[in-house]
């Protein structure tokens, strides 16, 4: 179904010349008295590559349809992660061409959203946050108790993020999908 590039989203599936790109951002630019430009940032399904393609406000685009299944990362093989379907316990391999630095935020054995072009296992949905164990930390330095003092600690993914100094090994943290940062300790 062909939309106005103008009601895309961050998220969307779309058609350019035959090949899937699921959109990471887009920006509008309405120069002077010309027509406005809007700007996408996108990441192509069967290759992994990110691009940026430019098209007039007032054109469509094709988008795709796609469906979600929840499914548990079980673990990294070879260049890839094999998942496993929670219904049917089919198991498959995302490459990291495609998934990048999203594996970062997704701990073994966990549930992730999946999405599937015509039944195709295509890329992972990151919820906006993620809890996580911290494995490493470094020291606190007794009597720095100046504000926004941040210490650098590794997660159990091997992701690394800046943490306030009173966070210990053993601590579950909430971080940010987006942008990485520590949103704070985890409830409960």
């Amino acid at each position: 179904m062909a939309i106005p590039v103008t009601q895309v989203r961050r998220g969307n599936v779309v058609d350019i010349d035959g090949t899937p790109y699921k959109v990471l951002d887009h920006h509008l630019n309405t120069p002077g008295n010309k027509g406005g430009i809007v700007t996408f940032k996108l990441r192509n399904l069967e290759t992994g590559a990110n691009v940026q393609k430019r098209f007039n406000s007032n054109s469509s685009i094709e988008t795709i349809f796609f469906s979600k299944k929840s499914c548990q990362y079980l673990y990294p093989e070879g260049s890839g992660f094999v998942f496993m379907d929670n219904e049917t316990y089919d198991q498959f391999t995302l490459g990291t061409d495609i998934l990048g630095d999203m594996m970062k935020y997704v701990p073994l054995n966990s549930d992730v959203m999946v999405l599937y072009l015509e039944d195709r296992p295509v890329d992972i949905e990151l919820p906006a946050s993620v809890t996580m164990e911290v494995v490493e930390a470094e020291p606190a330095i007794r009597g720095d108790t100046a504000t926004n003092v941040t210490k650098l600690c590794k997660v159990e993914t091997g992701l690394e993020v800046k943490v306030p100094q009173h966070i210990k090994v053993g601590e579950r943290i909430s971080i940010d999908t987006r942008s990485g940062e520590f949103l704070g300790r985890a409830k409960g």
